[in-house]
């Protein structure tokens, strides 16, 4: 077993990148983490919006998702080979505002291109390719990662078996739209944000308030309500120094433009864009779907992914009950990780049988 399983943190470069808009994106880089059983079949993992390509992570440095993935996990590594991105536009080793433009020898900053959930998509399949990667048992992720799970699954249907999409639906409703550009004003309307020149580090205000707008919407008010029960510390509320420390804790590690670029690539996500509306979108929708919303996501309302699931001919949906809301596919696994395993395992099983026959 020793010899067949490997743990991997690196990156490929695609030498050259279409985005949806026409603008081409020359040696694009995708920082990736590769774990688990060398033969196995292939999970590809997406991140959400402040995530990494860490998911699995080490004993000392553990990664977002390590109470999925792991051997003998839901996401078993000892029969799965797992992959994860860093996503096109990210801050964390893949091409983004903060890489270097081969064409002009600086960063892009706030240059960089505007870039779709697509696009995010087919720089992953571009990635895979390179890593041999002949087909993808299944893919998973959550928010901005359910968006690219479920675009996958209309871009490369041949290519993929089954899609897991987590707290996400198929388009952005105006509820999300709205939270978005709260958290872009907030960003751009910074004194120190000088239309995107701010100095490589320089934590700005802007990006912390919208982070707190984030986590606002993120978990639910009984969960607020249970953990900060209007406390005090000296003379600031709980709740309001809980969010000033999730606001600057990005803030030191997320770049501003980055920040930008998936809010406003979350922004396009809408599956039945340019494909004669969602609905007609679910009636062609070739791969097995596996859909899990959580109670309480003031975003992604369980009942829109639960509606396109059910016109899926291979659909599923699972309404999982939690405090945690739209943060529930990052806890709780208990809950839901036996959803996945499942399904995986089915799988393999009628797999195998025909193979047998």
């Amino acid at each position: 077993m020793e010899n067949s399983y490997s743990y991997e943190v690196s990156s490929i470069t695609i030498p050259s990148l279409t985005l949806e808009s026409g603008i081409e994106l020359k040696n694009v880089h995708l920082a990736y983490e590769r774990t688990g059983r060398k033969d196995g079949p292939v999970i590809l993992v997406c991140h959400a919006l402040t995530g990494t390509h860490i998911v699995k992570g080490t004993s000392e440095d553990r990664g977002w998702w390590a109470g999925l993935i792991g051997p003998g996990s839901y996401i078993d590594t000892e029969r799965f080979n797992v992959v994860a991105f860093n996503v096109l536009g990210g801050c964390e080793g893949s091409s983004g505002p903060t890489a270097v433009n081969p064409d002009t020898g600086e960063r892009y900053g706030p240059d960089f291109p505007h870039i779709t959930i697509r696009d995010m998509v087919h720089a992953q399949y571009e990635a895979l390719q390179q890593l041999s990667v002949q087909h993808v048992e299944a893919v998973i992720g959550g928010s901005l990662g359910g968006m690219q799970a479920l675009e996958w699954g209309v871009l490369y249907p041949s290519y993929i078996n089954k899609v897991f999409a987590l707290a996400v639906s198929p388009a952005l409703n105006d509820y999300g739209l709205a939270f978005n550009h709260i958290g872009i004003t907030a960003i751009e309307g910074d004194p120190e944000f000088h239309n995107g020149h701010y100095p490589q580090g320089a934590g700005l205000k802007g990006l912390e308030i919208a982070r707190m707008v984030g986590m606002v919407t993120y978990r639910t008010q009984e969960l607020f309500d249970q953990r900060f029960q209007r406390e005090r510390t000296n003379e600031q509320f709980n709740v309001e120094s809980y969010l000033d420390y999730q606001g600057k804790k990005l803030g030191k590690r997320f770049d501003p433009n980055s920040y930008l670029t998936l809010l406003k690539a979350m922004n396009t996500h809408d599956i039945g864009r340019g494909r004669e509306g969602v609905d007609k979108v679910a009636e062609s929708y070739r791969c097995e779907l596996i859909s899990i919303s959580y109670e309480g996501d003031l975003i992604y309302s369980p009942q829109y992914l639960k509606d396109f699931t059910e016109q899926v001919s291979n659909g599923e949906h699972y309404y999982i009950p939690t405090s945690f809301g739209h943060d529930g596919f990052l806890v709780e696994f208990e809950k839901w990780g036996g959803i996945i395993s499942s399904h995986l395992k089915h799988h393999q099983v009628q797999r195998m049988a025909t193979n047998i026959k």
